[in-house]
């Protein structure tokens, strides 16, 4: 019998129902976080901070055992009478103790506590632990963080935000997807560095789910992290050295990306509704050239060519099109506004033992293009957690169901806009239909008529169960499952090209892509306490069994009846399978974890993890992992004394380990073969596609690291600082092979070792703290250096071009650029081997590294009285293609505004070389060497102002029992920058940049 996951809605309308009706019925039998008691006479009031109210407060009746818990609206109710004592306490606040004078004690304003700063708690994965008593370096960001950014990608939410952690959009369109890279660059393989991402203690397939032929543009937008919604997350967590990510063996080389999703908290039913609505656009133009200015440098380029009569086909200049016309390309294919709303409800509550959440969002974007294109995603999200009354059983069930739609043009304009010339034609004729101005011009929004429909599906489920066997002794299972479906299909209509040409629907193609990712995991724990010798052992001990199935079906069909069953694969003349792919991915892993802390100053902290992977062949696929880290708090040394006003908090750790790497794609040791998807005599052929490797083995990543951690005058100032050294050896890559083998490469582990070193630096202070005002800032900053230590035999590699020993893997090797010869007026270069050829592989002698020489943020959050005010400065100091340099300057494409201060034959003077309208050969094989020299690396540091939030909370008089706040968001609102491109950061040629998004929204709770 086979099951589906969510067959019919069967699985989701019965945990909707289990959710709804289990704690309904709980609230119902019994008053929540109100212990049986004194009968007494019910005290209530209001909890909040500087932000509001604030739920799950413990309110104590002091000296007895009755207690309470605030709601959602930060609401509490207790069994007291005059005179008595209530104390609040909340983890990083500081507690409070109110005498009872009355039946209402009104608003309680609870303060943080800076001196708890260190002892927040931090997820490591399997465990949890204090700031305080962490061996390792695990940077963290909340829901409060989240809340104030207007993204779709959790990735967005940790830019800037995290030392060590870079990250860069990678599109501006919708749903676009992100790069990610903790601590660097370890693997050589591009796609061999990306983290480990787990959801709620289930892992997370990353990979790209597109098709090159059916995604919208490249890069992909199809990104799977686009399903995890960001509104619906409580903390991310991201675990960087050994001492963190060992455990979890073969999967953390990169780091590991822990994901915790908000939880049902105790107290009576609450509904809260969070909307906001936005406006998205281009933050920057390149800036081009007028009419005037682009005409005068294509007559330029025809006079530099000795032509005189212009072609018939040079439209710009010959008088077929308006030498008076002027359009703004720019505005107008890609000046359009993105319109965004999101509307979350959710609804919580529950008794001390049982706890409930569901939560569901609606999210619409529109795109800056001209047309009806937008993304649609709609998710719900739910938690139900239970414990037993004697408190040994605990039971939680937690997950997610996401639906995405997404409508985007198959063509990216934006490189389009800063091409075209500045006098082409309208786009519409009289008729208002497109003007294809007779047959002279080829319509840009004919583009548009190529259109992506992407429909993705997923699930994300993640069941918990554990009991208390004897004091200190702990059993417990986590179980998993993720069900991922994605229909893609790419539309080609005959409608996109000029009618006179008499294309019809017979010619119209359609793309389709087919994918399905399903996992599950189950890992049974048992985890100790024990008080020995003057400290605390805690012991861990699991094991994992994974299984991933992949299948992805790539069709294309041909010829169609009419244009109106194009997306209607069956409805085609002709089709063909172009690709079918099935695989499966086992992960098996046993894993343990010592912890010893004595005196509450010396800590011990020792992970290991035997993993075992199916992508490696017989005798290579198991291979063990293990960390070591210590941590002395040596501000409890009797030395600092025990009020110690100046130095309040100081550690120093270490961590030392290995983990590997096993992202290299299922099948890659074995013979592998695929259909040809060809008949030949009636009969489908095979093709070999590759090699069989049986030695083909495990990455190896071992890491170093040095921090401190120190807090001065009450923690107040609280800094951190941290050296690490990665060095990665064995790696997988992919080494090329004669042609006469019949192979390009052969998967192997290259014996070259990389070594990735840096500084992490990190400071929080509090400047001000009252009771009216408070401001808080937090910096980070990160410098990352990279180096290819040894490379066996590179010399005589087919990698002999592309890495030097000594220097970073990330170099690009380019010309080295020499200026304008003053009497051809092209642009010259090094002739490094002195044969008066400048050639490829022998005088490309300057390695320019583009990775950044630091990186960070600058945070500030600012609250008076009911308002408050978040900005986030992010900043980079590094080097960067001049992307927006155009084609060779002359030709009938536009230019920025700087091309025309050309070579003047005349003088002999020109920053550029000699204009040619392509008639020069010489002038053409120069313009190319000069895109692949060091004269296109500029710089691109910059600084922006990555995100500001205003908010304003309304006085709970203003309207009793409602909490409402009013909020104002800006993300990529001004950049400061000496590139001339579009975006410095930006990594990627002619595609839409990140936008400037300004949203307005209401927050409310009853």
């Amino acid at each position: 019998m086979k099951i589906s996951v969510l067959g019919k809605g069967g699985a989701f309308i019965f945990f909707f129902l289990t959710m709804i009706c289990l704690p309904l019925n709980a609230t119902a039998n019994s008053k929540p976080g109100i212990s049986a008691g004194l009968q007494q006479q019910a005290v209530s009031g209001i909890v909040a901070d500087a932000n509001g109210p604030m739920p799950g407060v413990s309110v104590i009746l002091k000296g007895t055992n009755i207690s309470a818990v605030t709601d959602l609206q930060g609401h509490f109710s207790i069994q007291a009478q005059t005179g008595d004592t209530l104390v609040f306490e909340y983890l990083g606040y500081k507690s409070l103790e109110v005498i009872i004078t009355g039946d209402n004690l009104g608003n309680i304003v609870l303060t943080e506590n800076a001196t708890n700063l260190k002892e927040v708690t931090i997820n490591a994965g399997y465990y949890s632990v204090s700031q305080q008593k962490s061996t390792g370096s695990i940077a963290k960001i909340t829901a409060k963080d989240i809340e104030k950014q207007p993204v779709t990608n959790i990735l967005a939410t940790l830019q800037g935000r995290m030392p060590g952690v870079q990250v860069t959009q990678e599109s501006g369109m919708p749903g676009g997807a992100f790069q990610i890279k903790i601590r660097g660059q370890n693997s050589l393989r591009p796609d061999g560095n990306n983290p480990l991402y787990i959801i709620d203690g289930v892992p997370y397939a990353s990979d790209p789910i597109g098709y090159s032929q059916t995604s919208s543009a490249t890069p992909s937008v199809t990104s799977p992290l686009n399903s995890i919604n960001p509104s619906d997350i409580q903390s991310i967590e991201v675990l960087k050295d050994a001492d963190a990510t060992a455990i979890y063996g073969s999967r953390g080389a990169n780091g590991v990306v822990l994901v915790t999703t908000k939880k049902g908290k105790a107290g009576k039913t609450a509904v809260s509704v969070n909307s906001y609505t936005g406006a998205g656009s281009v933050v920057n133009f390149v800036d081009l050239m007028k009419t005037g200015q682009y005409l005068a440098m294509r007559r330029q380029a025809y006079a530099n060519d000795g032509i005189s009569s212009y072609p018939a086909n040079a439209y710009d200049v010959n008088g077929t099109w308006d030498p008076n016309r002027y359009t703004d390309w720019q505005e107008e294919l890609i000046g359009g506004t993105a319109h965004i709303n999101s509307t979350q409800v959710a609804l919580s509550g529950g008794s001390e033992s049982t706890q409930f959440l569901i939560s569901g969002t609606y999210y619409k974007e529109s795109t800056v293009f001209p047309g009806n294109f937008g993304y649609q995603k709609g998710s719900l999200h739910y938690n139900l957690n239970h414990t037993s009354q004697n408190g040994k059983l605990k039971a939680s069930l937690t997950g997610s169901y996401i639906a995405q739609n997404n409508h985007l043009p198959s063509t990216d304009l934006t490189s389009i806009s800063r091409s075209i010339a500045p006098n082409a034609p309208a786009l519409y004729d009289a008729d208002g239909e497109l003007n294809w101005e007779g047959g002279t011009f080829n319509n840009p929004l004919a583009a548009l008529r190529s259109q992506v429909f992407t429909r993705t599906y997923d699930v994300i489920t993640n069941g918990l169960i554990s009991y208390t066997l004897l004091k200190g002794l702990e059993a417990k299972v986590s179980m998993g499952l993720t069900n991922l479906q994605t229909t893609e299909l790419r539309t080609l209509p005959s409608t996109m090209y000029d009618p006179a040409y008499g294309v019809g629907s017979g010619d119209s193609m359609l793309m389709s892509n087919l994918t399905n990712r399903r996992s599950w995991i189950v890992e049974p724990q048992l985890n100790y306490q024990l008080a020995i010798l003057g400290g605390e052992l805690t012991a861990l001990a699991g094991a994992t069994l994974q299984q991933l199935n992949s299948n992805a079906l790539y069709q294309r069909g041909y010829g169609f009846t009419s244009n109106s069953l194009i997306k209607d694969l069956a409805s085609a003349n002709q089709t063909l399978v172009l690709g079918s792919n099935q695989g499966i991915y086992k992960y098996a892993a046993v894993f343990g974890r010592l912890n010893y802390s004595w005196a509450d100053k010396y800590i011990l902290n020792l992970t290991g993890r035997r993993d075992g992977s199916s992508r490696f062949g017989p005798g290579r696929q198991f291979a063990n992992f293990g960390a070591v880290g210590a941590a002395w708090i040596f501000s409890r040394e009797n030395i600092f004394g025990a009020d110690n006003r100046i130095l309040s908090f100081g550690k120093l750790r270490a961590s030392y380990g290995t983990t590997g790497n096993d992202q290299i794609g299922d099948y890659q040791f074995l013979n592998t073969y695929a259909s040809t998807g060809i008949p030949y005599q009636g009969t489908i052929g095979l093709t070999p596609t590759r090699l069989y490797n049986p030695d083909f083995g495990w990455e190896i990543n071992k890491k170093l690291e040095f921090a401190l951690e120190a807090g001065f005058l009450n923690d107040r100032i609280f800094l951190t600082a941290a050296y690490y050294r990665n060095r990665s050896s064995n790696q997988l890559v992919g080494i090329p092979l004669p042609g006469t083998t019949g192979f390009t490469s052969i998967n192997a582990n290259l014996d070259a070792t990389v070594l990735n070193k840096g500084f992490e630096f990190t400071l929080r202070t509090e400047n001000i703290k009252s009771a009216s005002l408070e401001w808080t800032s937090s910096f980070n900053v990160a410098m990352a250096r990279n180096k290819l230590l040894s490379f066996p035999g590179l010399a005589g590699s087919s990698y002999a071009n592309t890495y030097i020993i000594g220097k970073p893997i990330t170099i690009s090797r380019l010309y080295n650029y020499t200026g304008v010869n003053p009497t051809t007026g092209l642009y010259t270069f090094s002739d490094v081997n002195g044969d008066g050829v400048i050639s490829y592989d022998k005088d490309r002698s300057v390695a320019a590294d583009l990775t950044p020489e630091f990186f960070g943020g600058f945070q500030n959050q600012l609250r008076y009285k009911s308002w408050s005010l978040d900005f986030l400065l992010q900043f980079t100091k590094q080097k960067n293609y001049d992307f927006d340099a155009g084609v060779p300057a002359g030709q009938m494409y536009n230019q920025r505004n700087d091309a025309d201060n050309a070579y003047n034959p005349s003088t002999g003077v020109g920053q550029h070389q000699v204009l040619t309208s392509g008639a020069n050969g010489d002038a053409i094989q120069s313009y190319y060497n000069y895109t692949s020299s060091n004269a296109m690396i500029v710089d691109a540091s910059f600084i922006r102002l990555k995100n500001i939030s205003l908010s304003y909370r309304l006085p709970s008089e203003y309207i009793p029992g409602i909490s409402c706040r009013l909020y104002l968001q800006g993300q990529n609102v001004l950049t400061f920058t000496p590139y001339k491109g579009a975006d410095p950061e930006f990594r990627t040629s002619g595609f839409l940049p990140p936008l400037k998004v300004y949203s307005a929204g209401i927050d409310i709770s009853f």
